[in-house]
């Protein structure tokens, strides 16, 4: 999207960014990222598939309290604001208000609205859409408002400080947190189902995939049009995302519909080849992005160690 000149480069040069511009764009990029989050859960919800730990254990305890979800989240959001605050407040900002005042109500709102214009539509089909649709829509809405990088949601705060302050690896604490988070749900009532499983375990693939293909874009074009704030910046901007994106989608589309093609021409003996080299291949995808990942967490526990020195 953004070319490689050095008109380009220097444009993007932090000392000429509009503070103001910067911070006011990336504040709606997080609130529109909550936004779809939000949608997202609404249909995991609304679908009956389970929702992340975190909301589950919320509609439980909203169910055993007698209050809405909303009320119950920002409770909630509030006992662990709390400690963040107290054990690293660097990891607030206006996206971590943002994400703990508004998804609670938001998922709540959209409930009602999603009840009004489909009464009674659970079904195979729906429940299969709501999920697909519902997991796209949250692992988007995750990467958006994360990768607006002005703070994140309190739950989302919790790993980090503990891998931190218990010398473990992120990966056990995140996992150990959902967990702990998920059983808690399931006893008092929550909802938990596939989709919750799904949502605290293999989200990080698609959710990367958003950050290549969508969110790093938004922020570049944030920030170049911070550098040189203008209508004709900001319409040159929306055109480059806009054109993106359509690619993007157009793409996975015509995958899609070769696949579907290539299927029906498949003997069974073919067919059962390809699923196996499929398997393989995604285990070889799976421990390239783990391994990726470590080098990730490596990098960045070197960058706040000197920062911190």
């Amino acid at each position: 999207m953004i070319s490689n000149t050095k008109e380009d480069s220097s444009d993007s040069d932090p000392a000429n960014i509009n503070k103001f511009a910067d911070v006011g764009l990336r504040t709606l990029m997080a609130f529109v990222g909550i936004a779809i989050l939000s949608s997202g859960t609404t249909l995991l919800r609304e679908g009956n598939v389970g929702l992340d730990p975190f909301t589950a254990m919320n509609t439980g305890l909203a169910a055993k309290i007698n209050t809405g979800l909303g009320n119950a989240q920002l409770m909630v959001n509030l006992i662990i604001f709390v400690l963040i605050l107290i054990l690293d407040r660097k990891k607030i900002g206006i996206g971590t208000i943002l994400n703990m005042t508004l998804v609670g109500y938001e998922i709540q709102w959209l409930s009602s609205a999603y009840k009004m214009i489909l009464p009674n539509s659970i079904n195979i089909f729906t429940t299969v859409a709501n999920l697909i649709v519902g997991l796209l829509l949250f692992t988007l809405g995750s990467s958006l408002y994360m990768g607006a990088n002005l703070g994140v949601a309190p739950y989302d705060a919790i790993a980090p400080i503990a891998s931190t302050r218990l010398h473990i690896k992120y990966r056990s604490a995140r996992i150990t947190q959902d967990v702990l988070f998920m059983a808690t749900a399931f006893f008092i009532g929550g909802a938990v189902g596939f989709a919750t499983i799904i949502v605290a375990f293999f989200t990080g693939p698609l959710i990367t995939h958003w950050d290549t293909h969508v969110s790093e874009k938004v922020k570049q074009g944030i920030t170049n049009f911070s550098s040189t704030p203008s209508f004709s910046t900001a319409g040159k901007q929306l055109a480059s995302v806009g054109k993106s994106s359509y690619y993007t989608v157009r793409r996975a589309y015509e995958l899609t519909e070769q696949t579907q093609r290539q299927l029906s021409n498949y003997s069974n003996q073919e067919l059962n080849d390809r699923i196996e080299r499929t398997r393989n291949r995604s285990k070889q995808l799976g421990q390239v992005y783990e391994n990726t990942q470590k080098q990730l967490r490596l990098l960045q526990g070197e960058a706040d160690k000197r920062r911190n020195n």
